[in-house]
């Protein structure tokens, strides 16, 4: 008879418990490593699958520059600082922000920022008065800031948006506090935001579609009568990803059968919307 003893249900836990052990308590690793890790304990069902997406996106901010999520001036809606506080109702309307870079002259010199909950406040007083009179001061950052330490400094000021300036000291674009926390929890919408559709599907033609990529893949299926359902992702935006076997960019395409996906828009951590086009 062999002294052997059958194997542990806790073997797998052991081996990442011993994995931790050995990180923290022997040489320096690499980041991999750590990523390497979390891969086998969300593997090992220790993390689920939102858990590890956080923890990737909080490690993926410690290395990221605040260029590389900045929203460049060319697309930022501004005031002119003189402008009377009436004729910029319709603008404030029409994009519903909370808040507005107020620029002298150009776009390359911000001055201040414009909270629409000043204006409101104003423009029911009656007030004859301009931009300027209550714009509040600008937080400045430069393009090199790390983005765990912009976060860091937005949190401890309260201010909820920075201008990006470059070397030369003019404006480059903007940042808020919400596009640091997208990167760590994923697309982060309101009522403001623009919807093609209220539900996950919508229908461009007889044969092409755009998909939110959160769309259950059990209701795509039952939708297009496909059967791409199986227990290693939950939905159509998990299913691409482990067609591609990697993180997709815009525009970006995988083939299936005869369905055709076209990724639309994405982030480095997450597929948000997908043009399915069904060849007949």
């Amino acid at each position: 008879m062999s002294d052997e003893q059958p194997p542990s249900r806790n073997a797998p836990r052991k081996r990442w418990v011993d994995r931790i052990s050995q990180l923290f308590s022997g040489e320096p690793h690499d980041l991999d490593d750590l990523l390497g890790i979390l891969q086998e304990a969300r593997e090992s069902r220790l993390l689920d699958t939102d858990a590890l997406s956080m923890i990737e996106g909080v490690l993926q901010v410690s290395k990221m520059r605040v260029k590389d999520i900045m929203i460049p001036r060319v697309q930022m809606v501004v005031v002119h600082k003189d402008d009377k506080l009436e004729t910029i109702c319709p603008l404030v309307i029409e994009f519903c922000h909370s808040r507005y870079p107020v620029i002298d002259g150009d776009r390359t010199k911000v001055v201040g920022v414009l909270l629409a909950k000043d204006l409101l406040a104003h423009v029911l007083q009656g007030k004859t008065i301009t931009v300027q009179d209550i714009m509040r001061p600008v937080s400045v950052v430069p393009e090199s800031k790390r983005l765990n330490v912009l976060l860091k400094e937005l949190r401890t000021n309260g201010n909820h948006m920075a201008i990006v300036v470059d070397e030369y000291g003019q404006a480059a674009g903007l940042v808020t506090i919400e596009d640091v926390l997208e990167e760590i929890v994923g697309e982060i919408e309101d009522e403001h935001d623009d919807h093609e559709d209220e539900g996950y599907i919508f229908q461009r033609s007889a044969n092409e579609f755009m998909i939110k990529a959160l769309i259950p893949i059990e209701e795509f299926d039952d939708y297009f009568s496909t059967h791409l359902a199986t227990d290693e992702y939950d939905t159509i935006g998990g299913f691409v990803l482990s067609q591609l076997e990697h993180m997709p960019k815009k525009g970006e395409s995988l083939l299936i059968d005869n369905m055709r996906f076209e990724i639309i828009r994405a982030d480095n951590r997450r597929v948000h919307l997908i043009k399915l086009k069904i060849n007949k």
